[in-house]
């Protein structure tokens, strides 16, 4: 499976110190399966950073979800479970580590999922807000077009991934 990542220069090796916290999943080097979002996250970096739109391709082994060594967590729906990860990882104040509904201490080598859009930061934040309710928060998912993410946490699982090329835009 081809996996892309969007940036301001190319990838040439993986250096988790650059990745940023309280993302979705945690601290780590994000890709996509969708090139057309590695596009646009290309630019965005670009416009903030400079440079100049830069995707790296990477061929991923998906064996890795078999592989028993690592830590995987695979959601391949928007359901409470998920929210709830998500909304754990982003949060400044959360201090559970030890719950396997947060990635902040890094206890997965790998999280694959939906990516959090605009629209649903919206409905995490009147969910938190106590403005909706799970229920409500589940229904209002079920209408949003989510792209995917692949997030790498150590390099036991960077194995995993084979640099394919680089495109400049």
């Amino acid at each position: 499976m081809r996996l892309f990542h969007g940036s301001n220069t190319e990838i040439r090796t993986i250096d988790f110190s650059k990745c940023k916290p309280y993302k979705d999943f945690g601290q780590g080097f994000y890709l996509t399966a969708l090139k057309d979002q590695a596009d646009k996250m290309a630019k965005r970096v670009t416009r903030i950073y400079g440079g100049f739109p830069c995707i790296t391709e990477f061929e991923f082994d998906e064996s890795v979800w078999k592989d028993a060594a690592l830590s995987c967590r695979l959601f391949t729906a928007p359901n409470i479970e998920w929210a709830m990860f998500v909304i754990h990882n982003r949060s400044r104040s959360y201090t559970d580590l030890a719950n396997t509904e947060c990635n902040l201490d890094c206890k997965y080598d790998l999280v694959a999922g939906p990516v959090v859009n605009d629209d649903l930061a919206l409905l995490f934040r009147q969910f938190e807000g106590g403005l909706i309710d799970a229920d409500a928060l589940i229904h209002e998912m079920k209408y949003k077009k989510l792209t995917n993410q692949y997030s790498f946490h150590f390099e036991k699982a960077v194995r995993y991934l084979q640099k394919a090329g680089v495109q400049y835009e």
